[in-house]
């Protein structure tokens, strides 16, 4: 699996503010071995975004995408919004799982907005900003997270009886 991460940050793609949460994301896929085709940091601006994603989706750049960051209630979180507009296909029940693993630890979890989504070939997953709640979010996916690369993918194998608890 390749992956690529986009981090959402304007302090962070003026040079003002250190990406500590792409760097930690790519050293936890490596652990699974999972190969980071490309990370790139860019302000919280829908429009730019949407042009990223989209260009990686459709290039085929990568199986997955991580965006970090954005997904919160501030005025300038707007990683949902462009995500959507890129979507061919949401898959709710990431973003779901994410909020519940979360909601274990923090009631700030409630206000996250990460969302999971299909375009072209590609799986878009939004992952909140700070290194601890990234990591701790895509650990809380990840059990559904290969399945769902191969299934996006083409893989037409059966699923019944293969992930039965």
């Amino acid at each position: 699996m390749k992956a690529a991460i986009l981090t959402l940050s304007d302090k962070g793609a003026a040079g003002a503010r250190v990406d500590e949460s792409g760097p930690a994301l790519a050293a936890w896929l490596a652990e699974k071995g999972v190969s980071t085709a490309r990370s790139l940091i860019i302000p919280d601006d829908v429009e730019t975004i949407i042009a990223t994603l989209a260009e990686w989706a459709d290039s085929d750049l990568a199986d997955l995408i991580l965006t970090t960051g954005g997904t919160g209630v501030s005025p300038r979180d707007v990683t949902p919004e462009a995500t959507q507009r890129v979507a061919e296909r949401l898959i709710p029940g990431i973003g779901e799982l994410m909020r519940l693993k979360s909601l274990e630890k923090t009631p700030m979890a409630s206000l996250s907005r990460a969302m999971a989504a299909i375009r072209s070939r590609t799986l878009i997953i939004n992952l909140p900003g700070s290194p601890k709640a990234a990591l701790e979010n895509l650990e809380a996916a990840w059990p559904v997270i290969p399945h769902a690369v191969e299934k996006i993918r083409g893989d037409e194998r059966d699923c019944a009886g293969r992930f039965d608890r």
